[in-house]
């Protein structure tokens, strides 16, 4: 099986319209609404999205972002050291319970036909994108929305090897909250960036795309070389 990259993009892309969502899914309006348990609720989502299959829909990545902002700002008052501590650890868990969901339910779940949460086109679309990058796709689908959630209860329903998914996991969980949170801490109070944060929030689902446009590239040029051989 193969993923098109366009799906995958376009996975991203629909999932970047923050303008279209709720006010309680605005990354801004749920930090500031939580107050002092602004980073508890963070948390909290970061562990659904990782590992809860309805956690598909949360925004991680800008909420990464506009956390180092409010961290940057002072209205989060935990050093930024701890923030990205916490969030990792919670990215990690719930990677790991997404894995045991599918391990356990994962089959009799995903058969059943479509729901208004549980679409198969999403688990169509994980399983191609595992297929086509194994092990190393636990790290890059931390930076694709729907496909981060999804992921790891389709590792889980494959059964794979459990220490390699958990090394992968942590790698991966790092590298996605250490890079979206401290890019809104360093960058979120430069003026145009703080007033256009819907904007940014789109870029920054779009730039995640990056490395898998670089795999997808990578891909077609090893397929090429193989058939002009």
């Amino acid at each position: 099986m193969t993923t098109e990259l366009p799906a995958i993009v376009n996975a991203a892309a629909n999932t970047s319209a923050l303008a279209l969502l709720p006010d309680w899914l605005d990354p801004e309006n749920i930090v500031q609404s939580l107050g002092p348990f602004a980073l508890i609720g963070v948390c909290l989502i970061i562990f659904a999205e990782c590992g809860l299959l309805i956690g598909f829909f949360l925004p991680g990545d800008s909420l990464l972002f506009v956390t180092g902002l409010f961290v940057a700002a002072g209205a989060i008052e935990t050093p930024i050291w701890l923030v990205l501590i916490l969030l990792s650890a919670c990215a990690f868990v719930g990677n790991v319970t997404g894995y045991w969901i599918g391990r356990k339910v994962g089959p009799a779940m995903f058969n059943k036909p479509d729901s208004k949460l549980f679409k198969r086109e999403h688990v169509d679309k994980t399983h191609d994108f595992f297929e086509r990058y194994g092990a190393r796709a636990i790290i890059l689908a931390r930076f694709v929305p729907i496909v981060r959630t999804f992921i790891t209860a389709v590792a889980g329903i494959a059964q794979m090897d459990q220490k390699k998914f958990f090394s992968f996991s942590a790698i991966g969980g790092v590298a996605w909250i250490v890079s979206m949170t401290l890019l809104g801490f360093f960058l979120g109070n430069i003026p145009w960036i703080r007033n256009n944060l819907e904007a940014m929030a789109i870029l920054i689902v779009l730039v995640s795309v990056i490395p898998i446009v670089i795999e997808y590239l990578k891909g077609r040029r090893e397929k090429a070389r193989k058939a002009a051989s």
